[in-house]
C-alpha cells in the first residue's frame, strides 16, 4: 500500500516551476527552504573538499563577502567525482571553516549526479537556461539562480567564481 501511495504522489505531483520548491538540509542539519530567498539571487555550487578546484573555496568565501547582500551563496559538498570529498558533515564543516574560513551557507553532504541525484540537482540539470543542461561534469559547477527562482546561467568548473562571467550578473 505504501508502494502504491509513493507512486501515485510521484505521478501526481506536479514538476518544480523553480528553486523556491526546493529545500534542503544544513550542513548542521537544519532545514531550509529556498523560497526563505526570495527577492535575492542564488549562486548553488557543488563542492568537494580534496578536488583540484578546492581551491575556489577562497574566492567563493570573497564573492560571498562582496556580494553577500545581493546573493546568497549555498555550497552543495558531493563526493560524485573520484570520491573527492571528505566522508562526514562535520569533516567537511571542519575543512571548510578551518581551511578558508568559509561563512557561507553549507548544505549536508548531497549526490549531484546519478541514480542518487538530489530533486534539486535534478532539477538544476534539466531546467532551461541560456547556457547548457545535462549532467554535471566535475566539482564546483555553478548555478546563478535569479530573484524569480529561475536558473538563468550555468557555468562549469573551470569558470573561477570572480570571474566577469559571473559578478556582472550579480
Amino acid at each position: 500500500m505504501n508502494t502504491l501511495l509513493i507512486l501515485l504522489t510521484m505521478l501526481f505531483t506536479p514538476p518544480a516551476k523553480s528553486v523556491y520548491d526546493f529545500s534542503f538540509k544544513t550542513i548542521d542539519g537544519k532545514e531550509v527552504k529556498l523560497s526563505k530567498f526570495k527577492g535575492k539571487k542564488i549562486l548553488i555550487v557543488n563542492t568537494a573538499s580534496k578536488c583540484g578546484y578546492t581551491p575556489q573555496y577562497e574566492d567563493l568565501e570573497k564573492l560571498q563577502k562582496q556580494y553577500g547582500k545581493n546573493v546568497v551563496l549555498i555550497g552543495f559538498p558531493a563526493g560524485n567525482f573520484g570520491g573527492q570529498e571528505l566522508a562526514t558533515n562535520s569533516e567537511i564543516k571542519e575543512f571548510c571553516t578551518g581551511k578558508f574560513n568559509v561563512t557561507f551557507l553549507l548544505a549536508e553532504k548531497s549526490s549531484v549526479k546519478g541514480d542518487g541525484i538530489t530533486p534539486l540537482f535534478k532539477y538544476l540539470t534539466t531546467a532551461e537556461n541560456p547556457d547548457f543542461t545535462g549532467d554535471i561534469n566535475w566539482n564546483f559547477e555553478k548555478f546563478l539562480i535569479n530573484e524569480k527562482g529561475q536558473l538563468v546561467h550555468r557555468f562549469r568548473s573551470k569558470v573561477k567564481p570572480l570571474d566577469e562571467a559571473i559578478t556582472k550578473n550579480l
